[in-house]
């Protein structure tokens, strides 16, 4: 037994794990109190925010158009996207609850890059419908219907689906384990395949490429969009019109920033920096790019949109008269 817990098999020095050990960020284990204070914060304020921005567009009929769904769409998916995660580190940084089931494991890691991959799928949607509402303003009724975001949508979660599965299911298929401990703070996909007591080339290279596959796909159409979308509006005749204009952009821009620019700085240090990078640097970074995204997302919205700030006076001002009466 592990601390009691659940046995895992080992043989000739290879495990052949029923669970997995996180060790959470190796290195600062002395201040896994603040680290899991600072988890807290983010997740909490992330759920926070991305539940009152479901709540006011759902509730806001004027708020009923396609920017707002792509909106609401992406406040689900990052309230889901940190809650795979989030709790369970949690659980690490405060109580030491380090053990995790093989199979919840997969399904944590499923789950975990499905929703990062619904997430830059999203933002590509939010993307074409900036470049349709800009560039083809007579068209956009026509084009940005339900039932395109619809199928949109389930064309996204096909796509996480079907690219992801291989890579769960040849995890599976390893003989063996070297070992059950897990040096990062989540069941990433790369840090459960190098345990692997087998040739690992083949999972490295399908992660690799459905990464690219999936957000370099993504980020390579969101800058083509916007190219055009820049194009279009330094072509206004008015500095008011083209700054009006410019200012609807901005939000999605700020978001579209900060997710790839934390994804990319993430994937550079951990493939590029080698020794010259301490590991817990590369698991702060990739738990900042799962966490904070989530937690920023509703509050540069809610600031940039008049339209959503609106929304949440009246409805806070609504609230304040009824609890007074």
């Amino acid at each position: 037994m592990i601390n009691g817990e659940i046995k895992n098999i080992k043989v000739n020095g290879t495990f052949y794990p029923t669970s997995f050990i996180l060790v959470g960020i190796p290195g600062l284990e002395g201040v896994y109190k603040w680290v899991g204070l600072v988890v807290c914060l983010c997740y909490v304020l992330g759920l926070l925010g991305n539940m009152i921005l479901l709540a006011v567009i759902s509730a806001s009929s004027v708020l009923h158009k396609p920017m707002f769904i792509f909106l609401s769409l992406l406040a689900s998916n990052d309230a889901l996207l940190s809650t795979s995660i989030a709790p369970k580190m949690l659980s690490i940084f405060w109580f030491q609850k380090r053990h995790i089931g093989f199979e919840s494991c997969l399904l944590q890691m499923f789950f975990l890059h499905s929703f990062t991959s619904l997430e830059s799928g999203l933002l590509l949607g939010m993307a074409f419908d900036r470049y349709i509402a800009i560039c083809q303003p007579l068209s956009y009724g026509s084009i940005m219907t339900n039932s395109i975001i619809v199928k949109l949508v389930i064309f996204l979660l096909l796509r996480a689906v079907i690219l992801f599965s291989p890579c769960i299911i040849l995890i599976q298929r390893f003989p063996a384990f070297r070992t059950n401990v897990v040096p990062h703070s989540y069941c990433e996909h790369m840090a459960i395949v190098k345990l692997a007591a087998a040739d690992i080339r083949i999972n490295s290279a399908l992660g690799l490429a459905v990464a690219f596959t999936i957000s370099g796909t993504d980020m390579l159409f969101i800058l083509i969009s916007y190219c055009a979308i820049f194009h279009a509006v330094f072509r206004l005749p008015s500095k008011e019109a083209r700054l009006k204009t410019f200012n609807t952009c901005i939000p999605h821009m700020c978001i579209f920033l900060s997710f790839y620019g934390l994804a990319l700085f993430t994937f550079l240090s951990h493939r590029y920096g080698g020794k010259r990078i301490p590991p817990y640097v590369h698991i702060i970074l990739a738990d900042t790019y799962t966490l904070v995204p989530p937690m920023l997302n509703p509050i540069i919205y809610g600031v940039k949109t008049k339209l959503i700030r609106e929304q949440v006076w009246k409805a806070l001002s609504t609230y304040q008269s009824l609890h007074v009466k």
